[in-house]
């Protein structure tokens, strides 16, 4: 399935010329398995071992600075999965665990990194929804849906 919100950044600080990645992957936070019991998360039990580490390299890696910066980034494509068989291009995380997104910025001449954990879009993954009131989208997101852009750049040491 496809993440919803989807996670964008605005990326400021590199060097136009040069050549970089940009990489999302999803660290499992804290030691407990959630459940949603009376109208709000609570825990369950002890949490299962993280999947194996799953990355999503942007479509448009590897690009120039100039291009990640001129808008905002979307990682509107990457697709997560809880089954660990699944194909190539899926992210594969645990059912009812909680995980914290993060971006990884690679300037790939100098195979330096920047990374950018994203502790405000922490979420619970599940593969139904836990809550009878909440209805998936289907072709768009409510209106009423807030999207969070986050801004994240690396300092760049050369002209």
């Amino acid at each position: 399935r496809r993440m919803f919100p989807v996670v964008r950044v605005s990326v400021s600080g590199l060097h136009p010329r040069a050549m970089y990645s940009l990489v999302l992957d999803f660290s499992q936070v804290g030691s407990q398995r959630w459940k949603f019991l009376n109208g709000r998360w609570a825990s369950a039990s002890r949490a299962e071992p993280p999947p194996r580490q799953g990355l999503f390299v942007h479509p448009d890696s590897p690009n120039f600075g100039a291009h990640w910066t001129k808008a905002p980034v979307s990682f509107s494509k990457v697709k997560l999965t809880n089954k660990p068989t699944s194909s190539q291009g899926f992210v594969v995380l645990n059912s009812l665990h909680m995980y914290e997104p993060r971006v990884h910025l690679v300037r790939v001449d100098q195979r330096r990194m920047c990374s950018f954990p994203l502790r405000e879009t922490r979420f619970i993954a599940v593969t139904a929804y836990q809550n009878e009131q909440v209805t998936c989208p289907t072709t768009s997101p409510s209106p009423n849906h807030t999207q969070h852009t986050h801004s994240v750049g690396c300092a760049t040491t050369d002209a």
